[in-house]
């Protein structure tokens, strides 16, 4: 009688073991899931931050590029002015000559 006690106790014992295993298990499972969920997410985090700093700093390039040739454009205007202006007089003339002749 003894002894059927007593493997009933340990089966119990084991029985409950299985059940604390297989608890810890799930717990250990879900940290591990909370693990992955949370570094994802600031993996996410800092990859919208590296594509905001990316566009930003592609603005700030672009705006400077638009001045940049905006200026050289000017420039470019103002030298072919200099360059027409002593020939804008000569040419009205020689119109207005073919016009009048």
């Amino acid at each position: 009688m003894e002894l059927i006690k007593r493997i009933k106790q340990a089966e119990a014992q084991s029985q409950e073991i299985i059940e604390q295993a297989k608890a810890q298990a799930a717990q250990q499972a879900e940290k591990g899931r909370t693990s992955r969920l949370k570094a994802s997410e600031e993996a996410e985090q800092q990859r919208e931050k590296a594509v905001e700093a990316a566009v930003a700093a592609a603005q700030t390039q672009g705006l400077a590029e638009v001045e940049k040739l905006k200026a050289q454009a000017e420039k470019e205007r103002q030298q072919l002015r200099e360059k027409t202006a002593g020939r804008m007089p000569p040419a009205a003339a020689k119109v207005m000559d073919y016009l009048r002749g």
